[in-house]
């Protein structure tokens, strides 16, 4: 599952792909943001991404479906 990240005064966004559902990266943003500490992710290869919540504008959660590619008919 991808997350988008949208940092405040930072032209690009983070997007990190992780393993994790979209209620547990949910939860970690809404827990993260009620501390007003650090959002803390850990993407599909491993590796952990801190955020401080003070910086975040949003947290775009994407979905858990994977992207169809090739072609049908109808």
């Amino acid at each position: 599952m991808d997350i988008t990240i949208g940092v405040q005064n930072l032209a690009r966004e983070l997007v990190v792909e992780t393993d994790q559902t979209a209620a547990d990266v949910t939860s970690a943003v809404r827990e993260a943001i009620a501390d007003g500490g650090v959002l803390e992710l850990t993407d599909s290869r491993g590796r952990t991404i801190l955020v401080p919540t003070a910086t975040i504008g949003y947290v775009e959660v994407g979905s858990t479906e994977q992207a169809k590619v090739g072609f049908g008919a109808l």
